[in-house]
């Protein structure tokens, strides 16, 4: 009998012990796709822009599958130009007004391209051919990689560059932060600005980060109190249908262009923020995703400036948080 009772304690601690090294245990092959309480968005047909041939369908694994959106692949990107932007600063352009994307699963040391396939598809890349520096950029900045294919894609500072299909006219920027990998290119080859300032950023690559604000911390919001924004002052929001624990989205394919993943923040880059359980959610999309107490985070498309609390309440199932992590306002 005693035997029995140390075996069964014995398995009681194990099962203790197993519990607390796994806390966010990540559950593997959560591939559910849902656009919840969201509608989707509007199909677009292919724009129309000076200098551009051929169309191609979209749809990207890994990227953005949300339509059957087309664009048009420009035959070259021309002498570049700067786009000073009230919203993003400045922006490296084509020589018609497109906007040029760099992507965060590439490298720019060596310059490599990891969009292929349906991904190129709806972002196609910029041709090097013909490509030239706008005024007031460094020539050297620009260069080339041979894709797989074969064809010669764009680099500025390494960083190979993108159209996005779903940027129809002059101006459009409708990519930026998308799958919050996706941004657009700023003159020298950093990420472009949520907040202005041209993506001057230090080294390592921050370029375009709010200055001065925390990667992640709280702000008093008359309504809903204090809830989690981002660094550049975005509200940050958790879906009810995810799980702690095994952690999992049910947020996949096309729901993430409604709900951008919140990219991973070190630690002491929070103010305010629960740090128990925050942890880096490896999802099976191949996506990095930060979480509170293991709930994965988002933001929502439809905010267009700090502040905006839009997606509060979607669906009765996106919430905006608190700094432990609660839905504010749930049920």
């Amino acid at each position: 009998m005693n035997t029995s009772w140390r075996s069964a304690a014995l398995v009681a601690s194990a099962a203790a012990v197993l519990a607390l090294t796994t806390a966010c245990g990540q559950e593997q092959g959560s591939t559910s796709s849902q656009n919840v309480g969201a509608a989707s968005t509007p199909t677009l047909g292919a724009g129309t822009i000076a200098g551009a041939a051929g169309t191609a369908g979209a749809g990207a694994a890994g990227t953005d599958t949300s339509d059957q959106a087309q664009s048009t692949t420009a035959a070259s990107a021309g002498q570049l130009t700067v786009w000073n932007s009230d919203e993003y600063g400045k922006v490296l352009t084509d020589s018609t007004g497109r906007t040029l994307y760099r992507f965060d699963k590439d490298s720019f040391e060596p310059p490599k391209t990891t969009c292929e396939g349906e991904c190129a598809a709806t972002w196609p890349p910029v041709p090097a051919a013909g490509a030239t520096a706008a005024e007031g950029v460094d020539q050297a900045l620009l260069g080339e990689i041979t894709r797989p294919d074969g064809t010669k894609q764009l680099t500025v500072a390494g960083w190979p560059q993108y159209y996005f299909a779903k940027d129809t006219k002059a101006g459009d920027i409708k990519g930026q932060g998308l799958k919050g990998a996706w941004f657009a290119s700023a003159p020298n080859g950093k990420k472009a600005s949520t907040k202005g300032g041209g993506g001057a950023g230090a080294a390592g690559d921050a370029g375009g980060e709010a200055v001065g604000q925390a990667g992640l911390t709280t702000r008093n919001d008359p309504k809903l109190g204090e809830v989690v924004v981002d660094k550049n002052g975005m509200t940050v929001y958790r879906f009810l249908k995810d799980k702690q624990w095994p952690m999992s989205s049910k947020c996949t394919g096309a729901c993430l262009d409604k709900w951008p993943v919140v990219a991973p923040v070190e630690k002491n880059d929070t103010k305010g923020i629960l740090l128990k359980g925050y942890t880096v959610f490896d999802r099976p999309d191949g996506i990095k995703q930060q979480t509170i107490n293991c709930i994965p985070l988002y933001t929502f498309a439809g905010d267009k400036a700090p502040g905006d609390t839009k997606g509060q309440g979607v669906g009765g199932t996106w919430f905006a948080i608190n700094g432990d992590g609660e839905p504010i306002g749930a049920q």
